[in-house]
């Protein structure tokens, strides 16, 4: 299904319209469908795209990144189990180069964010049969958040317009956890759904 829609009403076709990153909505929506690569997960395509997105910061700020310090430099500003020490030479190391770290964190995507652009803007959805119910369970689920999100961010600019709500740019995040109690694993519902199931035997 052809894009039926302004790209830039969602972050991630504003980012790939900022950085004339021409295809990469193409590339996307094959690698999230299977199409010449393997099928990748909304959470691994949001990493994906936020790393590809650093990099042009790099090369437009005339430093080509080395082998591994896109990979270093992102896990040090979004892996919770950083130090702050550790962080903050990231984000030195950025400033250094005159890439402003806080601006790059706000640029980066999540998973939400994704879905949101393949499905809306270009139409994309991944065809489950009847006997795939983890399938269908997470079209399901990924909709609804979708929906939720779109309310929230809907009464949070309407709170702002009307000057009851101080806000600026905002990004709406929803995190699904789940906590297995037989086993004490916890995962994301996206990682529980990629892996299959939990620890236990």
């Amino acid at each position: 299904m052809p894009p039926d829609s302004d790209p830039t009403e969602y972050k991630v076709g504003r980012l790939i319209d900022k950085y004339d990153l021409d295809g990469l909505g193409q590339e996307l929506e094959d690698r999230w469908l299977g199409r010449g690569y393997e099928s990748q997960s909304l959470r691994s395509l949001a990493d994906w795209f936020n790393k590809y997105i650093l990099e042009e910061k790099f090369n437009r700020a005339g430093e080509p990144p080395m082998d591994g310090e896109i990979d270093n430099i992102y896990r040090l500003l979004t892996d919770d189990e950083v130090t702050s020490g550790m962080r903050l030479d990231a984000e030195t190391a950025l400033e250094e180069k005159d890439i402003d770290p806080e601006n790059t964190r706000k640029e980066f995507v999540s998973h939400q964010s994704v879905y949101v652009y393949l499905t809306e803007h270009r139409g994309a959805s991944k065809q489950h049969s009847s006997k795939d119910r983890i399938g269908s369970a997470r079209d399901t689920i990924q909709r609804l958040q979708s929906r939720l999100i779109a309310v929230i961010e809907n009464h949070l600019e309407q709170l702002r317009n009307a000057g009851e709500l101080t806000i600026g740019e905002f990004t709406v995040l929803i995190d699904i956890q789940i906590l297995c109690e037989d086993c004490g694993s916890s995962y994301s519902l996206t990682d529980l759904f990629d892996r299959g199931g939990c620890d236990c035997e």
